[in-house]
């Protein structure tokens, strides 16, 4: 069986991408999928001195490691202001520094959902510009709009995002 890792670029203990993750991590059909929450892996902001003076942090170490136990993964990025949360971005940061692309040329299925009409649009388009370059092999984009108004007792209840997910998960099960 193909293993997933899955995960928010969140470290809010209320990121409504982590909640979009644990609802649809049930979806796949083929793979076992692993969980993750970058809160459960903190580490100071990247920086050259930071990695000079003390190398690289134990958690950075682990979540390596979940990532390369990986066939595939399944990533939700919020956006604020338009990019990516720093706490994603310096995750990103220091796995880069630790060898090799991040993502492994491996596929991925980005999404992202924010409160708004744009589901969190202009940061999905960043991604697709930018992680190519870090060995992503996308497999899908897909953006949930109006959180809120779409989710019910821990489930996705708006049936066209419910469907075009579970064909992009069918997708990433496929390309593994």
């Amino acid at each position: 069986m193909s293993k997933v890792i899955a995960f928010s670029g969140s470290n809010s203990s209320k990121s409504i991408n982590q909640t979009l993750v644990r609802i649809v991590a049930p979806l796949f059909e083929t793979s076992e999928v692993e969980i993750l929450n970058i809160r459960d892996f903190s580490a100071p902001i990247y920086g050259i001195d930071e990695e000079e003076q003390n190398g690289f942090p134990a958690s950075m170490i682990q979540f390596k490691k979940k990532m390369d136990s990986a066939d595939g993964y399944l990533i939700s990025v919020p956006e604020h202001n338009g990019s990516m949360p720093a706490a994603f971005k310096s995750l990103l940061d220091w796995l880069s520094r630790m060898g090799g692309k991040i993502f492994q040329e491996k596929p991925v299925l980005f999404l992202g959902t924010s409160p708004g009409g744009r589901g969190a649009a202009s940061v999905l388009k960043h991604i697709q510009d930018i992680m190519p370059y870090r060995g992503a092999k996308i497999v899908g984009i897909y953006g949930v709009s109006n959180f809120h108004d779409k989710i019910s007792n821990d489930e996705l209840i708006d049936q066209d995002d419910l469907t075009n997910i579970k064909t992009l998960i069918t997708d990433l099960e496929n390309a593994i």
